[in-house]
């Protein structure tokens, strides 16, 4: 369960920054929008590869653990 929780800071922090630079844009333009639309996509990718990867782990985690206590064969 450990890697779901690191997965879910780490998706928490890169949207919390996110939406301060989210704010900022609209409100100000701190950066182009060429750049804004680049670090969006990042930022869009890097959620989904840390919630994938997260659940792939934890499956492997859940399975092996299933093969110890003899319920898998």
């Amino acid at each position: 369960m450990k890697i779901m929780q690191i997965a879910g800071v780490a998706v928490a922090l890169i949207l919390a920054v996110y939406a301060v630079l989210l704010i900022g844009q609209v409100w100000d333009e701190w950066l182009e929008w060429k750049l804004f639309f680049k670090i969006s996509i990042t930022a869009a990718v890097l959620v989904v590869v840390i919630g994938i990867v997260a659940m792939i782990l934890r499956e492997l985690q859940k399975d092996k653990e299933l093969k110890k206590e003899k319920y898998l064969d």
